[in-house]
């Protein structure tokens, strides 16, 4: 079980920082990109699929 909840962590932790990253690329002006980076920090995975659903251009 401990190996389960290690991989899902894992793997919300590579969504989020491709999510970061993603973001930082963007065209989007500083401050919605500071807005979408601070979502994704307090909120990984939700904070990262709202994005890659909604703030995309």
């Amino acid at each position: 079980m401990g190996a389960g909840i290690g991989i899902v962590s894992l793997l919300v932790l590579v969504i989020a920082v491709l999510a970061i990253i993603n973001v930082l690329q963007s065209s989007k002006p500083t401050e919605m990109k500071a807005l979408w980076v601070i979502v994704i920090i307090v909120f990984p995975l939700v904070g990262a699929i709202v994005y890659f659903l909604v703030g995309r251009e």
